[in-house]
């Protein structure tokens, strides 16, 4: 039951980042105008798809899960400090503690690592 909870839990917290490269891609020029409005480079932005769609599929298939988690995880802290602090606006500050849960939860990936249903653990990868 554990490695089919962990599996899960992977999915779900792939899921988000996997949609939101596909968000991106599908709405390029309006997601790179609203990114270029809170200050990032305009050039960052298929960078940022790079690193959603490959961080959600290397969680997803639990590759090398342990280190991407924890990269999700400052990924996430970035991302909630830069577009969604915005104590007057509760739909932001909203999406500002949903950054902040995932983060937990990377986090706690980073440390369960990603349990026996992985490539981690297939490949017989030392963080698995």
């Amino acid at each position: 039951m554990k490695d089919s909870a962990l599996l899960l839990g992977r999915i779900l917290m792939a899921v988000i980042f996997i949609s939101a490269a596909y968000g991106k891609i599908t709405h390029y020029d309006y997601m790179q105008g609203y990114m270029v409005s809170l200050g990032l480079p305009g050039w960052s932005m298929p960078f940022i798809i790079l690193w959603e769609l490959g961080g959600g599929l290397a969680i997803l298939l639990g590759l090398f899960t342990r280190p991407v988690a924890l990269l999700l995880a400052v990924f996430c802290v970035i991302s909630a400090l830069l577009a969604h602090l915005h104590p007057n606006d509760q739909e932001q500050m909203i999406n500002f503690m949903k950054n902040l849960a995932m983060t937990g939860g990377f986090i706690y990936v980073a440390v369960t690592g990603a349990g026996a249903i992985s490539l981690d653990k297939k490949l017989k990868l030392k963080w698995a």
